[in-house]
C-alpha cells in the first residue's frame, strides 16, 4: 500500500471544517476508555477493567448492524464493571442504563477509533485530500457531504451484515467519500507518496493512480479475497463511502479548476524538489 504524504493541489481557503474534524477525532480518541492503559502499558486487573469500560462505551456509541437494520436493542449489555463468574474474572452484563438511538450512533461512530494506527491513518488521508474537497464545496456543504458519506457507508455495511452484533467504528467511510470526490474532481492532481520497496521510495503520481489503486484494494478485500477471516476492517463501508463520494461530486466536475500539472513521475533526489 502506498502512503500519501502531500498533494500538489493548493486550496484557496482555509479548511476549517477539516481541521475541526481532525481535532474532534483526536479529542474523542483520547477520551475513549482504554486509551490511558495503551499509553501507560497497564496490565492485569487494571487492563481488564479498561477493557470492560471500552466494551460498554462502544456498545453505547458505536453502530451495531443488528440494532440499525432490525431495531433489535439488546436486553443486556456490558455495564463496564468487572465480575467474577464460573470461568473466572470477566466483564459484567446487565440491563442498559441508557436509551440508545441506532440512527444517532451512525454519527457518533464516525468519531471512534480502535487504536493509534486506525486514527492516524484516517487523519492523514483526511488532512491531505479533505482540504481541496472543502475548498470546492464550501464549509457547510462539505460538512454535510462528510456526514452523508459516513452515513451511507455505515448503512451499507449494516445491510450486508444485518445480523451482526459487532460494533462498527471509525471515520473511514466518511473519508472514503472524500477520496471518491477527489478522484472525480481532481483525477490528474499529483500526489507525493512513499512506496515501500526495500526502502520508502518517494514518487509523485497522478491522483487517479493513487486513489484508484486504494479503491481497487478495498473492493477486492470487501469480497473476502486476499485477507484472512480474522480481519476486522470494514472494507464494505470503504467501498460504499467511496462510491457515495463519487456520486455526490459528479455534478461538480464542470467548473472545477484543475490543479497545476508538474511533468513526469519523479523519484529519488529529484522527488524532493518543489514539494
Amino acid at each position: 500500500m502506498v502512503i500519501p504524504v502531500h498533494d500538489v493541489n493548493p486550496a484557496r481557503r482555509t479548511p476549517y471544517v477539516t481541521y475541526a474534524l481532525i481535532i474532534a477525532n483526536f479529542v474523542v480518541f483520547l477520551a475513549t476508555p482504554g486509551v490511558a492503559s495503551s499509553l501507560t502499558g497497564g496490565s492485569g486487573p487494571s487492563q481488564l477493567a479498561q477493557l470492560c469500560h471500552l466494551q460498554a462505551f462502544l456498545d453505547h456509541w458505536a453502530v451495531v448492524p443488528r440494532e440499525l437494520i432490525h431495531g433489535q436493542l439488546p436486553a443486556t449489555v456490558p455495564t463496564g464493571d468487572v465480575a467474577v463468574g464460573a470461568t473466572g474474572r470477566g466483564c459484567a452484563v446487565g440491563p442498559p442504563g441508557y436509551d440508545k438511538s441506532p440512527q444517532l450512533s451512525v454519527l457518533t461512530a464516525m468519531f471512534l477509533h480502535g487504536g493509534w494506527v486506525h486514527l492516524l491513518g484516517n487523519m492523514l488521508f483526511l488532512l491531505i485530500f479533505g482540504n481541496n474537497i472543502e475548498d470546492r464545496l464550501g464549509h457547510i456543504r462539505y460538512a454535510l457531504f462528510y456526514v452523508a458519506c459516513g452515513g451511507a457507508a455505515a448503512y451499507g455495511f449494516a445491510l450486508v451484515n444485518a445480523d451482526s452484533g459487532d460494533p462498527l467504528i471509525g471515520a473511514s467511510g466518511a473519508i472514503a467519500g472524500v477520496l471518491g470526490a477527489y478522484l472525480v474532481l481532481y483525477p490528474r492532481a499529483r500526489v507525493w507518496v512513499l512506496v515501500p520497496f526495500l526502502i520508502f521510495l518517494p514518487l509523485r503520481l497522478p491522483a487517479w493512480i493513487v486513489l484508484g489503486f486504494w479503491f481497487g484494494l478495498q473492493a477486492v478485500y470487501s469480497s473476502g479475497r486476499g485477507i484472512s477471516e480474522a480481519g476486522t476492517v470494514a472494507y464494505v463501508a470503504h467501498v460504499v463511502g467511496f462510491l457515495t463520494g463519487m456520486l455526490l461530486a459528479w455534478p461538480l466536475r464542470r467548473g472545477t479548476i484543475p490543479p497545476p500539472q508538474p511533468r513526469g513521475l519523479l523519484w529519488g533526489r529529484r522527488a524532493h524538489h518543489g514539494w
